[in-house]
């Protein structure tokens, strides 16, 4: 919303004044384009991150609806090996710890194509997915798991207990960042939530965004940038309490989250919740400064960055990059940088491969080029998943290749 030409907080309605970090304008992260689109004028849209004086919650301004951008999405989570692992040790946990069983019913928000869902179907648990992206709801449809493809907000939850009933577990995975309507969203996982349910919740944590200078994960696609502060307050004001939350390692530093209903007095707050409170403070997360001083942070890794890729092209080095994912876009973007320095990525999804980067145009091959191509420098742009890519592509080291990993500084393997 805007009131008199400025935007309003998505939680707390404060008018939003303060710039976080504003990188420019850019096309969508996830609007890869075709053969037929690549000659067309791309649409761009303001990349300013903005942060509220109020409640700390660090953000974007809505330009495109969340249907513009989900409707037809080209992220399938199924083709990362790290993130499969990461799910079923997720499943495991949750069967073990609360005694998730066939008596249940389990529900995923942003389900994908339902890489997580699957461990619950292989022990005969109920459960449904709701996805909104149309082509990956599909997926999953395949693979034998019941998918609903629609947004999910307090109205669709009524219409699913209607239907359904309520869930005894509720996950969501790396979505609450993509919601605009963030009190909408929640108050629907409250009504969703059954009188002892189980919510939990993974987010990129905004303490390792800024710590390790990671505004590559800023994209279009994520409305919000979450402290846990911030997470807790927006979920108490919807009578939602966290009870327990860890540290994870996906996407560079996320935390994982357990709720219940507030009235819900059979469990225990951790110690775990003060704690990762106090961190915060001792941050300095709960003043503006912590916020102000970001964007002098970033410019030396880009400054390092684009070095090295002008270097590597004057000394007539090739140079590609492997994987597609949003934050290479950001980057690259911000950087201003085409197929001039870098000839191409590469990525293992069958749908990316044939599609080019928006903005800086790079193709999208299968990595089968790399050996064909044998180029002296590998960019790794998913860094999170770098010990797993390295793995896949060890092979580069029979020519002299090198793998290049550009977040948080830069740092060349050989």
């Amino acid at each position: 919303m805007k009131k008199n030409n400025m935007p309003e907080c998505r939680f707390c309605d404060e008018l939003l004044e303060k710039i976080f970090l504003d990188l420019g304008e850019t096309p969508l992260a996830n609007s890869y384009l075709s053969d037929e689109e690549i000659d067309n004028n791309e649409e761009s849209f303001p990349l300013k991150v903005l942060v509220c004086k109020k409640c700390y919650l660090v953000q974007l301004e809505e330009f495109k609806t969340p249907q513009n951008i989900f409707s037809n999405y080209a992220y399938f989570s199924s083709y990362s090996k790290s993130f499969l692992n990461h799910a079923k040790n997720y499943v495991d946990m949750m069967i073990n710890r609360f005694q998730i069983n066939q008596n249940n019913f389990v529900v995923e928000i942003a389900s994908n194509d339902g890489y997580l869902l699957q461990y619950f179907k292989e022990k005969n648990i109920p459960l449904l997915g709701i996805e909104p992206a149309k082509n990956i709801a599909k997926n999953a449809e395949e693979k034998g798991i019941k998918t609903i493809s629609k947004f999910f907000g307090e109205k669709f939850s009524i219409e699913l207990i209607k239907e359904y009933k309520k869930a005894d577990l509720i996950i969501c995975n790396n979505v609450i960042a993509h919601v605009p309507k963030i009190n909408d969203f929640v108050s629907g996982l409250k009504l969703l939530m059954s009188k002892t349910g189980i919510l939990t919740i993974e987010f990129p944590h905004l303490m390792e965004l800024v710590e390790h200078n990671q505004f590559d994960t800023i994209y279009h696609e994520h409305f919000s940038y979450l402290s846990f502060f911030v997470i807790k307050n927006i979920l108490e004001k919807n009578g939602i309490k966290i009870f327990d939350v860890e540290k994870i390692h996906t996407h560079g530093g996320s935390l994982r989250v357990f709720c219940t209903h507030t009235e819900n007095n059979d469990i225990i707050i951790k110690k775990s919740v003060d704690e990762l409170l106090k961190s915060e403070k001792e941050k300095g997360m709960m003043e503006m400064n912590f916020y102000e001083n970001f964007s002098t942070k970033i410019n030396s890794t880009v400054d390092q960055f684009l070095d090295f890729c002008n270097k590597a092209k004057k000394d007539n080095k090739k140079l590609i990059g492997y994987g597609a994912p949003a934050k290479a876009n950001t980057l690259l973007n911000y950087c201003k940088i085409k197929n001039n320095l870098i000839e191409y990525v590469t990525d293992l999804s069958p749908h990316k491969q044939g599609l080019y980067l928006p903005g800086s145009h790079l193709p999208i091959k299968s990595p089968e080029e790399i050996k064909k191509s044998k180029p002296d420098f590998v960019i790794i742009f998913p860094w999170n998943l770098q010990d797993e890519i390295i793995k896949q592509i060890d092979f580069i080291r029979e020519w002299g290749g090198k793998f290049v990993i550009p977040i948080p500084n830069l740092k060349i393997i050989e």
